[in-house]
């Protein structure tokens, strides 16, 4: 399909177009014979790990609205599809047009309301319609298959955010409370069965009961349409800027401070954030 984009946003692109290749043109000759030898030693299982590292930092600058190290960490994530794909260019597994060619060809034929003829006036029409699509392409791509609609989830994902997408998943098949109400008593079950199991000795059954219990309140924040992933980064962040406030208040003396006195200064904190 032909798109046509007015002249600033064609401009734009060419400019990124010109940068985006020279990165891959500076990527190829750090790994070409002559280049860097830390960069020639990594394979894709060494590298794969910094994919995650580097997403991370990038959802840290944003939380932090540092927007030039945004910039700068989106570099840095950029680097790392590019750094995959010259190593399966060098084994003739696939290049870097291919993953742009599908990136490209998923969007367009996953918004046929703006590069077709459908509707979709909500940002919710827009995810319904594109989930359906997605499982259209899936059930394509698995005829003859019997593996589970979970299998899409990847396992190495953090457990917060897996388990967000497996019960999405299933939801979306059918397997799901009512209402929130519903939610609301399973939280309760398993508040009730965790208390149970601390009156035991059975580690592991108090780590089944943690688990089971962090699984409902998944279930609950994505009834409320809460990401668990970004409200528990940003309980973090709240944490870290109130006890940092107790640190500077104690000085020397946080490990002989009365906890008393820390929760009053953690108050003040809390009062302070809001003023």
């Amino acid at each position: 399909m032909d798109i046509v984009p007015d002249q600033c946003t064609a401009e734009r692109a060419a400019e990124a177009g010109k940068k985006f290749a020279h990165l891959v043109s500076v990527m190829a000759r750090l790994r070409a014979p002559g280049g860097c030898p830390w960069d020639r030693k990594q394979t894709f299982d060494t590298i794969k790990s910094y994919l995650l590292e580097e997403a991370y930092e990038v959802m840290d600058a944003i939380d932090r609205r540092d927007w030039q190290g945004v910039a700068e960490e989106l570099g840095d994530l950029l680097l790392q599809p590019v750094f995959f794909a010259e190593m399966a260019a060098e084994q003739g597994l696939f290049t870097i047009s291919d993953s742009l060619d599908a990136i490209n060809e998923k969007l367009i034929r996953r918004h046929p309301h703006v590069f077709g003829d459908a509707i979709a006036e909500t940002a919710e029409d827009v995810k319904q319609r594109w989930d359906e699509i997605k499982k259209r392409e899936k059930a394509a791509g698995d005829a003859g298959s019997s593996a589970s609609v979970l299998e899409g989830v990847p396992r190495n994902l953090p457990a917060l955010m897996e388990a967000e997408k497996i019960s999405h998943k299933a939801a979306a098949l059918g397997f799901e409370w009512p209402d929130i109400g519903g939610v609301m008593e399973k939280l309760q079950e398993e508040a009730a069965e965790l208390a149970h199991a601390r009156g035991g000795t059975d580690q592991e059954h108090i780590e089944h009961e943690i688990g089971d219990l962090l699984f409902t309140l998944v279930n609950l924040a994505r009834f409320l349409k809460v990401d668990p992933e970004q409200a528990l980064r940003k309980t973090n962040a709240r944490f870290r800027r109130r006890f940092a406030h107790i640190e500077s208040q104690a000085g020397d003396a946080m490990a002989s401070m009365p906890l008393d006195r820390m929760e009053e200064l953690w108050q003040e904190a809390k009062r302070l954030e809001r003023a």
